[in-house]
């Protein structure tokens, strides 16, 4: 994955900044999450050359803040027990401080909810998105805007799908 990231320069000239994978990642094993981008809660500036991607990977956004991230689903392995998946969720989630998300996971080992509006596009792959209520199938080039909901992901194929998402601070009421 190539990131394109512009700036400024000292003279205020439009340049690139960044021309490269990604800073951090996490999870290549289980799927992976790729940090494209990041924004500090309101006002933040476009000035610097800080690369805002590179911070340790959480799922959530900041407080007032967004993430812009590519992710991966990989397929379900066939055969592996509810519990062992449970375990492998409840690890993964731990390692993107996001164990609080996981607040009904009666449906799918990996349902969370987060505190964000989150805008996602599919780009490859056939992929279900798992509600508490009922699921969709989601195409490439399918457009969800999830609201704050619990929610889960599954591959229904034998390929990764791929994933960009834009996830906005929110305030969710329920």
């Amino acid at each position: 994955m190539r990131r394109i990231i512009t700036g400024h320069n000292k003279d205020g000239k439009s340049v690139v900044m960044h021309d490269g994978p990604p800073a951090r990642s996490i999870g290549e094993d289980v799927g992976g999450l790729y940090e494209i981008w990041n924004t500090e809660p309101v006002p933040f500036t476009t000035k610097g050359f800080e690369d805002k991607a590179d911070i340790d990977i959480e799922l959530e956004p900041p407080k007032g803040g967004t993430k812009f991230r590519y992710f991966q689903i990989n397929p379900t392995p066939e055969g592996v027990p509810i519990e062992v998946l449970n375990e492998m969720a409840a690890d993964a989630f731990d390692k993107i401080k996001a164990s609080h998300c996981r607040v009904d996971v009666s449906r799918h080992p990996a349902m969370h909810k987060t505190d964000s509006i989150d805008y996602i596009i599919l780009l490859k792959g056939d992929v279900t998105l798992i509600l508490d209520e009922g699921e969709i199938d989601v195409k490439p080039f399918d457009t969800v805007v999830q609201r704050g909901t619990n929610h889960a992901w599954r591959n229904n194929g034998d390929e990764p799908a791929l994933l960009i998402a834009v996830l906005i601070d929110s305030e969710i009421d329920v």
